[in-house]
């Protein structure tokens, strides 16, 4: 099991800049990827970055060049910055992580946390 809970979220204009954290608890060992999502009123959950233990970052085309996905070298905290800042970038973000065993994945997410950009 691992817990996560997210901070940071909050209300800016376009061109500011946020960052969000995610605290990990419990078997954060285990955990082989961590990133976070985003989803919008009315769209689905979709992936905005992700980082995994095999040195691989991803992120999504609308956060190329804006967004950073860092993490702490024991692997229980991590955070998004986001800079640059657009009204299409208001979404719910949740924190999210991906624990793979020899007989399964399992993804953990936290609670979301409200990005709102307005113009």
């Amino acid at each position: 099991q691992v817990q996560l809970v997210e901070s940071g979220g909050g209300s800016v204009q376009a061109g500011g800049s946020l960052r969000l954290s995610c605290a990990a608890s419990g078997r954060t060992n285990r955990v082989y990827a961590m990133g976070w999502y985003r989803q919008a009123p009315g769209k689905e959950r979709e992936l905005v970055a992700e980082t995994d233990r095999d040195g691989r970052t991803n992120y999504a085309l609308s956060a190329e060049g804006r967004f950073t996905i860092s993490r702490d070298n024991a692997w229980d905290m991590w955070s998004l910055r986001m800079l640059s800042l657009k009204p299409e970038d208001t979404a719910v973000y949740y924190c999210h992580a991906r624990v793979i065993t020899v007989v399964a994945s399992y993804d953990y997410w936290g609670q979301g946390t409200q990005v709102t950009v307005s113009s």
